[in-house]
């Protein structure tokens, strides 16, 4: 089940990793062209050629066919890693840095497939899907680190992890509210890109980004309200108290704030959606400090979960 794990975490890396072309193949105004090369003695191989698109607003039929069925070969892929992981290692598959960072990264892609899907029907159908030129990279790219850098080899949990229900529930919300707030996060680089004067046509419009960031954050917040407050209970059961202001317990609590000042600010009349981007970028910002440098860098109680 290990080695069935491993080859489906790298096929996610492979089918991401294409998403991504495709999705920034769209950005630049890349088009797919197949064509039949001539020789001297007649018709020769077919072969697929990448030109630009002449200016065309709408994504094109056939980096969109394949982008949207490498995303969901990914998330096959995920879902397969995850299970089989979960069998080889006899608990929920996040209590490691290569486990937990897949399991992030398929929330990411689960997420940001949602949101495609809830806008196809909308007038920014098409638009709406440039989102993955961002989310889909970073995902590529977060599962590139992993499998560079993060030891795959399954071993056993140390005492504080051994509570397999809490694990699994714990660790859950924190992986969906991390997932939902990187989709807000890819919003937000989006709508400072285009601004609210729209500025290019192959983005989403800017009431479509603030739509989505919105979203993203309203999923993601009570998310991690709900996963922080297990955690709490957690440290009870494990180290005797609620709160000890552990580097993880702060930067997690930080996260928080800084979403909450944004749904503060997103209620303001007077709050630009530029401002609001700012602040969730600052948000996504705390995440991956919460994510990458507390487990690495930083001792405390939660650095078991290092590598």
């Amino acid at each position: 089940m290990e080695e069935v794990s491993r080859v489906a975490f790298l096929m996610a890396i492979a089918a991401t990793g294409v998403a991504s072309l495709c999705f920034w193949a769209h950005l630049l105004g890349v088009r797919l062209v197949m064509r039949r090369l001539s020789t001297e003695t007649g018709e020769g191989p077919v072969v697929a050629t990448l030109e630009r698109n002449g200016g065309a607003s709408r994504f094109p039929a056939s980096l969109s066919l394949y982008a949207r069925f490498a995303v969901w070969t990914a998330l096959g892929a995920f879902v397969v890693s995850l299970i089989a992981r979960w069998l080889a290692v006899h608990h929920a598959p996040w209590s490691n840095m290569y486990e937990f960072t897949i399991a992030f990264t398929a929330g990411i892609t689960v997420f940001y497939a949602g949101f495609e899907r809830f806008y196809q029907d909308d007038d920014h159908a098409q638009s709406a899907r440039v989102l993955g030129a961002l989310t889909l990279p970073v995902v590529f790219t977060m599962l590139v680190l992993t499998a560079a850098f993060f030891p795959s080899e399954v071993r056993p949990l140390v005492p504080a992890l051994q509570n397999a229900d809490l694990l699994a529930v714990h660790v859950a919300a924190m992986i969906l509210a991390y997932s939902a707030l990187s989709v807000s996060f890819a919003a937000a680089v989006l709508y400072l890109a285009q601004g609210k004067g729209n500025r290019f046509a192959r983005l989403p419009d800017g009431q479509t980004l603030d739509d989505i960031a919105y979203r993203s954050v309203m999923l993601g917040f009570p998310l991690l309200a709900i996963g922080i407050a297990l955690g709490a209970y957690w440290a009870n059961s494990a180290w005797g108290r609620y709160w000890g202001w552990d580097p993880k317990e702060t930067s997690a609590l930080v996260t928080w704030l800084i979403y909450g000042i944004y749904l503060h600010m997103r209620g303001l009349r007077n709050s630009s959606g530029t401002r609001s981007a700012v602040v969730l970028i600052a948000g996504f910002g705390a995440v991956m400090f919460t994510y990458f440098a507390v487990n690495l860098w930083v001792s405390g109680l939660h650095s078991y979960a290092g590598v």
